[in-house]
């Protein structure tokens, strides 16, 4: 595709910081600050926790990540809060995950009601307008978001980052087949195998499907800071249930809700000039495929994080942040550039 310059100019700039760079190895070892403030927010169908680092009163606008799942948690983005220098970051675990209310009721569980979720985190907080983040199931709910608001005549978008998003479930699951693909053919039988009526042990399964997840999931370890951030505000964690009923048993085929999610006809309604596609090298959201989305959104700027699979924020932390900085940057107010 065409890319604009400023995306081929933050390209560069993350590149030139390199697997081993000095940015790389002070991202991965730093600790995470404690929150500024905490709340448990009333959104629709109970309450969320929201951690906010930073002043939301700040001249920039706050940066709000959405994180991934269904039923993940904030954990996974609190490399993040590095960003909380120049602006507020405001992470927070949707219903039924982590930290927030678990009511555990399906009615919930739907893509409106999650980016009804989303607005209503803006709102309890007294933001104006703010950058959106949202990454894999998170970028779902950011596209619907960025759709329903950055046209609208009370627009609070300052930024929209799709980050290796889902955006049609199609293409998720023909990206996967794709990546499947190029597994050792023992492998690849044993994931065929696995979604069978008869599958072989769950040990065989968990194995094959860690080798998809070691190229294309997540390609790091966690960090120190990660791991024990994870340790000492853990919360409840992932839900499982959650995750098997909107989407189903595992990444390589969808049997719940989002089975014939189809979010493409909605990139038409996105501003290009405020909205950037960010995927890893090596991301099971295929960085070819994020590409086509982008060209559907004229002017948006496309980049990819060299070295990282699907969690950007865990494999290269240091290169995604300065991507995001980069863009925020951009698309902050003039006077507070």
């Amino acid at each position: 595709m065409t890319l604009s310059r400023r995306a081929v100019l933050g390209t560069l700039v993350v590149t030139g910081l390199g697997a081993g760079g000095a940015g790389h190895g002070l991202a991965r070892t730093a600790s995470y600050p404690a929150p500024t403030r905490e709340a448990m927010l009333t959104v629709p169908g109970g309450r969320v926790y929201v951690r906010v680092n930073g002043d939301l009163k700040g001249s920039r606008p706050p940066l709000v990540i959405v994180h991934g799942g269904p039923g993940g948690t904030h954990n996974s983005y609190l490399p993040a809060l590095a960003l909380a220098d120049t602006r507020a970051v405001i992470l927070y675990d949707q219903l039924d995950s982590g930290r927030s209310d678990w009511p555990q009721d399906p009615a919930n569980w739907t893509v409106t009601r999650f980016v009804d979720e989303l607005e209503a985190v803006r709102i309890g907080l007294g933001v104006r307008r703010w950058h959106v983040c949202g990454h894999s199931w998170g970028g779902t709910i950011a596209l619907e978001y960025g759709a329903r608001h950055m046209r609208a005549a009370a627009d609070p978008l300052a930024g929209l980052v799709l980050a290796s998003p889902l955006i049609s479930t199609r293409r998720w699951i023909a990206d996967a087949d794709a990546l499947r693909a190029t597994l050792p053919p023992a492998t690849r039988g044993v994931l065929a195998a696995c979604e069978t009526s008869a599958p072989p042990a769950s040990a065989a399964c968990d194995a094959a499907t860690a080798q998809f997840y070691a190229r294309f999931n997540r390609r790091e370890a966690a960090s120190p800071a990660m791991a024990a951030g994870a340790r000492e505000r853990p919360g409840r964690g992932f839900d499982a249930r959650l995750y098997a009923t909107m989407w189903g048993r595992s990444e390589f085929s969808a049997t719940g809700s989002l089975r014939e999610y189809d979010g493409e006809p909605l990139l038409g309604r996105l501003d290009g000039a405020r909205t950037l596609f960010l995927v890893g090298q090596y991301d099971e959201a295929r960085p070819a495929t994020a590409a086509l989305f982008a060209e559907r959104v004229p002017g948006a700027d496309y980049g990819v994080v060299p070295g990282a699979a699907h969690s950007l924020f865990a494999d290269r932390p240091a290169e995604t942040l300065a991507m995001l900085r980069g863009f925020l940057a951009r698309h902050d107010p003039a006077a507070t550039r």
